[in-house]
């Protein structure tokens, strides 16, 4: 029995230490092609194509879509999400929430912001 529990579990090690190398490889691969991926069923073609800029500097920092972000603003809210993009008409970056909601937040209403983490520093740095 203990022999059967023990070879279980190497074969469940293996198997999820395989696919997890798997998934990094994926990352790499569109990472490598310009491809971002922000996994979202809530986030439709036509609210990406509404954001024009995809990487940005914003108060000395380099932006780009895919990136984790929180930011709080003049009216005291405080918005984590990640940034789908800039649009330069309207001064406006467009964060898609944990909640599921689109927020376009103006430049001149962002009182400071923090970015939590960026896309694809796993293989940058």
């Amino acid at each position: 029995m203990f022999l059967f529990l023990y070879r279980l579990a190497i074969t469940l090690f293996i198997f999820s230490l395989s696919g997890y190398i798997l998934v990094v490889m994926r990352e790499k691969f569109f990472l490598k092609n310009n491809m971002i991926i922000i996994d979202n069923k809530y986030l439709t073609q036509q609210d990406l194509e509404e954001a024009d800029i995809r990487e940005f500097i914003f108060r000395g920092q380099v932006l780009k879509s895919g990136d984790e972000i929180l930011v709080y603003t003049r009216d005291r809210r405080k918005v984590l999400g990640t940034i789908i993009g800039a649009k330069k008409d309207d001064d406006t970056i467009h964060i898609i929430t944990y909640k599921n909601r689109i927020v376009k937040c103006r430049v001149e209403d962002i009182l400071k912001f923090k970015v939590i983490s960026k896309y694809g520093r796993f293989f940058n740095s």
